[in-house]
């Protein structure tokens, strides 16, 4: 691995796993199961008075509430490889450990990016914070743990930008979501020839509809319930405004 990789490795922040939360949880997600949440991971905070609910960041309105949860997605996928660059799993090839380290560089990007666009047009108070996150049992020295989650948060990606684009009104914001997004399809695209190479399945008919050659294409709720339902994103937040 080169130096520049290297140097990234040592400065990045990986969080301190707990136990609780299975690899079932997670693999939830492919269903994009709405449940009720218009209060993301409320639950997660524990009770010490009657004002806990006016200490819950939402995401807010319009483009901003839109870009927020953007970053938050962002923030899990780039934390998440942080992890597995951190410490392959043993056995790792090459191949895949170039895929994986190329994937932790475009999520860290991608995470900066968000960030900086937010920053630029609203307070730090508007901005939502950097999260924790808890990944349970799920054994990073596993290939196939690994390679499934990962699979299942691009799949998860990209469908989340598919379907909020629409909500946002400001033509930058758009593009670079539409930039972001095509990267995300690579990534899934990637993950999954690694996880079935010589197959179809980096644009299998279980992702892109045979009917119309259309990518997936989920509500801001519908995703939000999915990540919520793994418990792997520790700190809560609301998304009181958005679909």
């Amino acid at each position: 691995m080169n130096k520049e990789i290297k140097e990234k490795r040592v400065t990045v922040h990986e969080p301190d796993l707990k136990a609780g939360v299975s690899r079932s949880q997670f693999l939830k997600l492919s269903g994009f199961a709405v449940a009720g949440s218009s209060l993301f991971l409320a639950s997660c905070k524990s009770s010490t008075g009657p004002d806990d609910d006016d200490e819950i960041f939402d995401l807010g309105s319009g483009d901003l509430a839109v870009l927020n949860y953007a970053y938050a997605l962002e923030q899990l996928e780039a934390d998440y490889y942080t992890k597995v660059v951190n410490n392959f799993y043993s056995g790792i090839s090459s191949e895949e450990e170039q895929v994986l380290t190329d994937l932790y560089n475009h999520e860290i990007n991608h995470r900066d990016l968000f960030k900086a666009a937010i920053s630029s047009v609203a307070s730090d108070e508007q901005l939502l914070p950097t999260l924790e996150f808890d990944y349970g049992d799920l054994d990073f020295n596993n290939r196939d743990q690994v390679l499934g989650t990962a699979k299942v948060l691009e799949d998860t990606g990209v469908a989340a930008y598919n379907g909020a684009g629409k909500l946002l009104t400001n033509a930058d914001y758009l593009l670079l979501a539409g930039k972001i997004v095509s990267v995300e399809a690579r990534h899934a695209a990637a993950i999954r020839s690694l996880i079935s190479p010589g197959t179809a399945s980096f644009a299998g008919d279980d992702i892109v509809s045979t009917d119309s050659g259309l990518d997936a294409a989920s509500d801001p709720s519908a995703i939000l319930a999915a990540v919520g339902d793994t418990g792997f994103i520790v700190t809560p937040f609301t998304a009181n405004n958005l679909p």
